[in-house]
């Protein structure tokens, strides 16, 4: 059985390697084994001595929200000759080091696998050199986990790699800033991304950000590519928009296969449209900083996992990756993973587009087709639908709404269908305040904060079925899209309950997930969530920067209605000692174990400690209660505060992640609607981010996986994180019930 582990990062640094280590360490620790540090990559792995170290688990405290990684990263000319890979392999065994988990990029990887795979022929000449060394009579394989750790997102084998997200949203507030410059003085901004010979990064910013073109290179050109171009920028300047964005992935290519530089672009839109074009390389600044909440829990979720799988299954040979794919931890065989990833680059360089672009993957595919949706819609010429759409954002307004509404309507304007906003949601609905949206004032509501046709509350009086099927029929709505959270799900079921009463509400309508609560059925995340658990991290972040010289736990309350999700998945981004969450509830002993751990915890060296409070998490056992509770039991020994974080979580500029799942809700929904009008369907949907990607489930099944009480879904996926949370937050002589130290059998 496995008793001795070792961690490193290597190639690149991203964002969220951090929280990688942190969370191999702390579950190693939690599991009772020895868990090794290897300072600066594969260098360190050559070199031995104070270059691979013992962690415990103070080590990686406060390390969660700092960027690059604390073990440091160095390209190793030794560790490629085989030499210098046996001099690695002695390092490893002198420490009696049986299983590495490196987190990094595809030659990172690599690395990790010709490792392994020569492990073996090492071990026995070094047996002749070592014959009385304490590994000389035996050793197993070396064990290795791979994590991806690359801001490019090129890996094979994972949807998402540590640090893409946190990447991608320093290149959208860019993007954001260089907006308004553009917007200023009527200019063309050409940007520049990283990604190296993967467009995600390009593509993802060209969603997230409303630009207006973008080159990657993964898509095939064609010879006269930069006409295509220069035509869908000059037609979106007679419509009425003067100033916009293109995106140029750093790999991308000619038709000839030569690298298009961003130089080039400005060169072509200023002979051919006379613009004033500026052009900005990001840089390195896309892979630094804070990691983001999704970066954050990515790695935690995987590091962990990698830990999990190397002592449960034990007896197995382990060269596999672990990541991410439709929201579950996958395990990938290593070489398969180096394989295709490196594939990319060859069918690229080939010419074989459509192969490389399956070779990414499906999200990539589907973020490439979203994409060219998005730059070469354009309004009809004429309306060819009977009738319009309205769209409307019910109850609280959630970042990403202003989207949603977007994407969704310049869909249905493409296609010739007339688009009303509803004004103030229901509100508006009932008493006819509706606005035609236009094209140009829509394409500027990517980013905006909020929703700009307005949220109100509203409980139906009988009366209002009335007027409102009086309203449709006046602006001859034959369809309607929703947006909200679960009060706007209950009252697109009410108004498809009185179809028998009122004929006009036999139309369309489709309902998309909005809100900060993410307590909505069929979905795994709702609109607005990212945004509200970023802005909870980065305000948590900074109240950790408060801990100096005085003892001091806070608590921390959080939105999330009866939903725990905010609460949770915070507390693992944080690094918070505890949450309470409403599905498991609060009680006075959980409470007076509480106060144990919060004295232990200061009297072994803590500064700082903080509790996630759910807004519901219990009717009696509020923040202020728990903060006097805990006040009166400190006698003194350390002070308690308190942080209610209230409407901060729902404001600012939505997330690039956010923006990005409003978007293809958006689209996804004007679809739904376009086919339903053709076919004369009158059909209740939902829609939502499933396993499967985007699904429509009819609102009756949707009702199905609700637990109406509560008002959350039945079935949480991210209550199988509880156990992972408390185990990486306190160290085991906090824990009631530690596992026990694995000893020998």
């Amino acid at each position: 059985m496995l008793k001795t582990l070792a961690v490193m990062t290597s190639g690149g640094d991203s964002p969220g390697m951090n929280a990688a280590v942190r969370s191999v360490v702390r579950r190693a620790i939690h599991r009772g084994q020895t868990i090794y540090g290897i300072y600066d990559g594969y260098e360190g792995m050559v070199k031995g001595g104070d270059s691979i170290k013992p962690l415990q688990w103070n080590d990686v405290g406060g390390i969660l929200q700092r960027g690059g990684t604390f073990l440091g990263t160095a390209r190793s000319e030794s560790f490629r000759t085989r030499e210098g890979r046996r001099q690695a392999v002695l390092n490893m065994l002198n420490l009696n080091v049986e299983a590495l988990i490196v987190v990094g990029g595809d030659g990172s990887l690599m690395g990790a696998h010709v490792l392994a795979t020569e492990w073996q022929e090492h071990l026995e000449n070094l047996r002749k050199d070592h014959p009385d060394a304490q590994w000389a009579s035996s050793h197993a394989p070396l064990k290795v986990i791979g994590l991806p750790g690359s801001i490019d997102n090129d890996l094979h084998g994972t949807d998402m790699s540590i640090g893409a997200d946190t990447a991608l949203n320093h290149i959208v507030r860019a993007l954001d800033n260089l907006s308004s410059t553009a917007a200023s003085h009527q200019r063309t901004f050409v940007v520049e991304t990283m990604g190296r010979h993967c467009g995600y990064l390009a593509l993802s910013a060209t969603v997230a950000g409303g630009a207006s073109w973008v080159l990657v290179p993964e898509e095939e050109l064609e010879l006269r590519w930069h006409h295509k171009m220069v035509h869908s920028i000059e037609k979106a300047r007679e419509i009425g928009r003067p100033h916009h964005m293109v995106i140029v992935a750093e790999g991308a290519r000619h038709p000839d296969g030569l690298i298009i530089s961003s130089d080039d672009v400005k060169r072509i839109l200023t002979e051919r449209l006379k613009l004033d074009v500026r052009v900005t390389v990001l840089g390195h600044v896309q892979r630094g900083g804070s990691p983001t909440a999704f970066d954050r829990i990515m790695a935690t979720r995987l590091g962990s996992a990698a830990v999990d799988i190397l002592l449960d299954e034990w007896d197995q040979e382990h060269r596999h990756m672990l990541g991410l794919i439709k929201n579950r931890v996958v395990a990938t065989p290593l070489v398969e993973v180096v394989e295709k990833s490196q594939a990319v680059r060859v069918e690229v360089e080939n010419g074989n587009y459509a192969k490389a672009q399956e070779l990414r993957g499906g999200s990539f595919i589907r973020t490439l087709e979203l994409v060219k949706t998005l730059t070469r819609i354009a309004p009809a010429q004429e309306t060819v639908q009977d009738g319009a759409v309205a769209i409307l954002t019910g109850g609280a307004d959630a970042p990403g709404m202003n989207t949603a509404v977007s994407v969704a309507a310049r869909c249905l304007l493409n296609q010739g269908t007339p688009v009303y906003g509803v004004r103030d949601g229901f509100v508006g609905l009932i008493e006819g305040r509706f606005d035609e949206l236009d094209w140009d004032e829509l394409v500027n509501w990517v980013n905006r904060p909020g929703s700009e046709i307005g949220t109100a509350r509203v409980d139906f009086q009988e009366g209002d079925y009335a007027e409102i099927a009086a309203t449709i029929r006046r602006h001859n709505i034959r369809g309607l899209i929703a947006i909200g959270g679960w009060g706007t799900y209950r009252k697109v079921a009410q108004l498809a309950s009185r179809r028998d009463e009122f004929d006009a509400f036999s139309i369309p309508m489709i309902l998309i997930p909005a809100t900060v609560d993410n307590n909505l059925p069929c979905t795994q995340f709702t609109i607005g969530v990212d945004t509200a658990l970023n802005n909870i991290v980065e305000a948590t972040d900074k109240i950790r920067h408060t801990a100096g010289a005085t003892r001091r736990a806070f608590i921390v309350e959080v939105m999330g209605r009866r939903c725990g999700f905010l609460a949770l998945m915070s507390a693992l981004a944080t690094g918070a000692e505890k949450a309470f969450l409403p599905e498991k509830g609060v009680s006075l002993s959980e409470l007076n174990e509480d106060v144990n751990i919060l004295k232990k915890s200061f009297e072994s060296g803590k500064r700082l400690v903080i509790f996630i409070r759910n807004e519901h998490s219990s009717q009696s056992y509020t923040t202020d209660f728990i903060k006097r509770l805990l006040e009166e039991e400190s006698k003194g020994f350390y002070e308690v505060r308190t942080a209610i974080l209230g409407h901060v979580q729902r404001g600012g500029l939505p997330t690039a992640f956010d923006r990005i799942l409003a978007s293809r809700l958006g689209a996804n929904a004007a679809f739904h609607m376009l086919e339903s009008l053709k076919n004369g369907w009158d059909d209740v949907h939902v829609l939502g981010l499933r396993e499967k990607g985007i699904e429509k489930v009819p609102i009756e099944e949707a009702f199905k996986e609700m637990d109406v009480k509560n008002g959350r879904p039945k079935e949480q996926w991210f209550l199988d994180l509880l156990e992972t949370a408390d185990a990486l937050a306190k160290p085991p002589m906090l824990h009631e019930n530690p596992r026990p130290q694995i000893t020998e059998e």
